[in-house]
């Protein structure tokens, strides 16, 4: 894993509640300058978690509302060869990733251009860059084939979108990488709150495992972090033994959740593996009812059960981002700027 110690560095997760892509990039830079993140703006039906990745992908059609892989139509077996012979040309022969269907458009990721543009101008303040990726599970399990099928469940098609995946978050890498030398890429998994459930009975520990490897070797190839981000509870030692350098999650709600996880939090700490706790709510009913004050307590309290496993504070506050629960495309605009405003004061009472 990483040496990369962020000291409790506020970090954000990507969605906001805006249309305004500039000014949510300005927003996300004023409180939050040394680790940035481009920012999601839901209210573009185009920027939803599955709609934003799928532009690429064979088949993919949208009718009646709905979006899905269109299997049957005339030439997708020809569109599905291409795929895997463009992932070759760039895994195997180096081929650039600019220009290929790989990219994320201007028009699908606007606010990913505008961030670029603005962290040029700041590199100075710059301790690294994020950016985020669906993960492999929610993208495979979200999307259907043309029987309303999830395209986990096929071998064939869950392949193509595990690579087409690793390479859009390798775009994103290598594009970050140009302005700073430290990079990070999350992959948002809030299918993995259904693990263990019957939504997803048949979907194996090693199946994820597998899906990850691949994805975490495509960041890895351009030198970034690698981040996995669920809002909810999950097995966590699913997470854990993946190998993944930042396990983010809903500190808020679940560290009594977490903290069941002694063994591998102990091994995770170790190795180097980052904690992004996320120790602010982005749940309308507590935002407005906690404090930077309350949630700084709330964080020492968690790490003291921490230490208690065996795990030295200093290792804790070195190997620890401060972060929301969740991102907040769901709540108000007021709310959002609360949560936003929170994790940077919850962060420097926490660093000072």
């Amino acid at each position: 894993m990483s040496l990369f110690k962020p000291n409790c560095l506020p970090l954000l997760i990507g969605s906001l509640p805006s249309d305004n892509h500039r000014e949510s990039v300005e927003l996300i830079f004023d409180y939050t300058p040394q680790i940035p993140l481009w920012p999601q703006l839901p209210v573009f039906k185009r920027e939803g978690m599955i709609l934003q990745y799928a532009p690429g992908f064979p088949g993919i059609t949208e009718r009646d509302g709905k979006v899905f892989v269109d299997t049957g139509k005339a030439g997708f077996e020809e569109e599905l060869l291409a795929l895997y012979e463009d992932y070759l040309m760039v895994s195997d022969d180096g081929a650039e990733l600019d220009g290929t269907r790989f990219i994320l458009s201007r028009e699908a990721a606007t606010g990913f251009y505008d961030f670029l543009e603005i962290a040029a101008d700041k590199k100075d303040d710059l301790v690294a860059l994020k950016g985020q990726t669906t993960g492999p599970v929610t993208f495979c399990t979200g999307l259907v084939d043309n029987d309303g099928r999830a395209i986990f469940y096929n071998d064939q098609l869950r392949d193509a979108a595990v690579k087409h995946l690793a390479m859009k978050s390798r775009w994103q890498i290598r594009k970050m990488a140009e302005l700073c030398d430290r990079t990070i890429m999350f992959f948002d998994e809030p299918a993995l709150a259904g693990l263990g459930s019957s939504a997803l009975i048949t979907v194996t520990d090693d199946d994820i495992k597998q899906c990850f490897a691949e994805v975490f070797d495509a960041v890895r190839m351009e030198k970034g972090l690698t981040g996995v981000h669920v809002c909810a509870n999950t097995e966590w030692s699913v997470i854990f033994e993946s190998g993944v350098d930042i396990v983010s999650y809903d500190a808020y709600s679940y560290f009594d959740k977490l903290i069941l996880y002694g063994d591998h939090l102990k091994s995770f700490f170790r190795n180097g593996g980052i904690l992004a706790t996320g120790i602010v709510p982005t749940s309308p009913e507590y935002i407005d009812i906690e404090t930077a004050q309350s949630l700084t307590e709330k964080w020492r309290k968690q790490t003291q059960e921490l230490v208690a496993l065996g795990i030295p504070e200093s290792t804790i506050y070195e190997q620890t981002l401060i972060t929301p629960s969740c991102g907040t495309g769901t709540v108000t605009g007021s709310q959002a700027l609360r949560v936003i405003e929170l994790t940077k004061e919850v962060s420097e009472r926490i660093r000072g």
